[in-house]
């Protein structure tokens, strides 16, 4: 059986569930977010060794190619296009279609998310560089390490054989029991899905962010069957380029439910991998490096979101400097939620509030109810964007191979 069709079977199978199960039953509400937390690490936990060794084995065969600066130099490329794009699309969205307000509610301030960047960026370099390979949610130390020993090992080659031969034994071991345990986590969706359906039934029963979540729903749309496929015919010259979206079918469910960029992540590989045929060092890069930086969901859905807030306000228009800055502040916001794997979004959006002042500073507040399905699309939208950006890497560095449709998984 496909991968998709488990996962689908068992989303229904949680949906229907939440809809079974009393949701004001605390101790029902209990259990099923203890499942979902278990099933969220159950999924996650081969994530740090299968990094480790797969970039570190990755950067060396990259390197003893000559092809890491292309791979480095296109994922570049294809992270800030992505972003760029899908920030530009919240923009142009909400700016075109004016959704209705939101109630002004009396709540009151509470503590603020916030993102220390002088803390994240000393965990680039811990004291030790093994305390890099303890931190589960913030993959990039991890990433940094790994990259220094597979590029260490280029040096001398001779020397390091051992060493290479090992970590590629090991990265081989990981996949294959990470493939084990997303084969498995299909199980775990059921009630991950249905702990989501539990905490979004009161958003959708409000029915006050219904035209904001229809506004995702249609970016979402043009972005999956419309925008990314022209990029892969005109920019890669593949005549059918909606074969993609078929490979993104498991990753979009994955991260619209879970909200986690690093559970998805591995699912993203593997479609990456053997439905799209992402050669092994380019998936084993590019896909992590997407997971990390690509938060182009996070850029548009804080775009549309800090737009509704305003507007809910004031009647006012917007000046032509404060919508390049809000485009400006909501992209580069989105490059510093590496650290975030969940509920990124809603921390962008209280920490633009919180900048741009003026007044708007409790803002975020009008749409705290609405967090965890508009953390869902974002999640989406940058799972459609490592899958994509991924193959267009491999596709312009040449280390794919066809893949019938037939085969994918």
């Amino acid at each position: 059986m496909k991968l998709w069709i488990k996962y689908l079977i068992a989303i229904a199978l949680g949906l229907g569930a939440a809809f079974i199960l009393p949701a004001n039953n605390t101790a029902i509400a209990s259990v099923v977010a203890s499942l979902s937390e278990f099933s969220v690490r159950f999924g996650r936990y081969t994530l740090l060794p299968l990094l480790f060794f797969g970039v570190s084995t990755a950067v060396f065969q990259l390197r003893s190619t000559k092809l890491l600066g292309k791979t480095a130099l296109w994922t570049i490329i294809a992270v800030f296009g992505t972003t760029l794009i899908l920030a530009l699309l919240g923009l142009l969205s909400i700016l075109i279609v004016k959704l209705p307000r939101i109630p002004i509610t009396g709540e009151k301030m509470s503590s603020l998310p916030a993102i220390d960047i002088k803390s994240l960026t000393m965990q680039l370099f811990p004291y030790s560089g093994f305390e890099a390979l303890l931190h589960g949610a913030y993959l990039l130390p991890c990433f940094i390490f790994a990259g220094f020993a597979g590029a260490g090992c280029t040096t001398d080659q001779s020397a390091s054989k051992p060493v290479i031969s090992f970590l590629d034994s090991a990265a081989k071991l990981c996949y294959s029991i990470m493939s084990f345990f997303i084969e498995w986590l299909s199980v775990g969706m059921i009630a991950i899905s249905a702990w989501w359906m539990f905490s979004a039934r009161p958003v959708f029963a409000s029915g006050t962010y219904t035209p904001l979540f229809i506004m995702l729903l249609v970016d979402f749309v043009l972005v999956l069957g419309l925008i990314y496929p022209l990029i892969l015919y005109f920019l890669c010259n593949d005549q059918h380029p909606y074969h993609a979206i078929y490979a993104c079918i498991t990753p979009i469910i994955t991260a619209f439910f879970s909200g986690d960029s690093n559970l998805s992540l591995q699912v993203n590989l593997r479609h990456a991998r053997e439905s799209l045929g992402v050669h092994q060092p380019s998936s084993d890069v590019t896909i992590p490096l997407f997971s990390i930086f690509a938060r182009g969901g996070s850029a548009l859905v804080t775009t549309i979101c800090f737009v509704m807030i305003l507007r809910s306000y004031s009647s006012l228009g917007f000046a032509f400097f404060d919508i390049l800055w809000i485009f400006c502040a909501s992209l580069v916001i989105s490059f510093v939620l590496s650290s975030l794997p969940t509920g990124g979004t809603f921390v962008a959006l209280t920490i633009l509030c919180t900048i741009y002042s003026r007044g708007f500073e409790s803002g975020y507040l009008l749409l705290r109810p609405a967090a965890p399905v508009f953390c869902s699309f974002a999640a989406a939208f940058d799972a459609v964007s490592a899958v994509f950006g991924s193959y267009v890497v491999a596709v312009k560095t040449r280390q794919f191979e066809h893949v019938e449709l037939k085969h994918f998984i």
